[in-house]
């Protein structure tokens, strides 16, 4: 059985139609104010910047967005013989297990924008639910249980990732043969230090990333095709 570790990044989400955040025209090039929506600082301090990041997650792509070929091709591999796939990503769209990835063997290093956490009592509830609430006229709902200020259940800029899925995280890339870093920039700490510790621990490493980045140099094959046909095609060449 081959452990495959595949490390995805924003790019991987491109053709669904969500915005990567780095990349040539990422969200924060094209406007660095929007980057105060998602920092903690910011978030908890600004009532207003609070209702412009409810408004900015029910107008966005994401929790309307589609998995694309990449995001099948990953689930296709889990599901075929002799392999043991294993997904760490940043994204926090869910699209890896809209596309049949097992939510089990699915890491989301960043969270989640599916669900959203009171910063006071730690309850959880649905980001459909809090959005329904902001349809219906609350510009910044509160914690139902709490009253408390209700934020996506994503690690914002300023907050710690979890220590739990982290270590989980870099067990799995030490043990990979093969690690697969695609769509990511591998400049957001500690996540693009998994692909240093997989080379480190001697796994195969490919990059599948439009932009160069600073691991590069420890790769076995770096590829800079169009992820949406270029994913599938590695992974069919395993």
């Amino acid at each position: 059985m081959t452990l495959v570790a595949i490390l995805s990044g924003a790019g991987i989400s491109t053709d669904s139609g969500i915005s990567d955040y780095r990349g040539p025209n990422g969200l924060w090039r094209r406007d660095p104010e929007a980057e105060k929506l998602v920092t903690y600082a910011y978030y908890m301090a600004d009532p207003d910047i609070r209702r412009r990041s409810w408004r900015m997650r029910l107008d966005g792509p994401v929790l309307r967005a589609e998995p694309n070929a990449a995001h099948r091709a990953v689930a296709e591999l889990e599901r075929t013989d002799g392999f043991a796939v294993r997904v760490l990503t940043q994204n926090v769209d869910g699209l890896h297990q809209l596309a049949g990835m097992p939510p089990r063997k699915v890491l989301e290093l960043h969270g989640t924008a599916r669900a959203v956490v009171c910063t006071g009592c730690r309850a959880r509830s649905s980001m459909a639910e809090a959005l329904e609430r902001v349809v219906a006229g609350e510009p910044d709902p509160a914690c139902t249980a709490c009253g408390g200020i209700l934020k996506s259940a994503t690690v914002m800029f300023g907050e710690r990732l979890d220590p739990v899925v982290l270590g989980e995280a870099m067990g799995i890339a030490k043990a990979a043969e093969v690690f697969v870093a695609v769509g990511s920039s591998l400049q957001v700490q500690p996540a693009a230090s998994l692909a240093g510790i997989a080379a480190e621990h001697g796994a195969r490493l490919v990059i599948v990333n439009a932009e160069p980045t600073p691991y590069d140099g420890l790769a076995d094959e770096v590829v800079r095709e169009p992820i949406g046909t270029a994913l599938p095609a590695l992974l069919k060449r395993l």
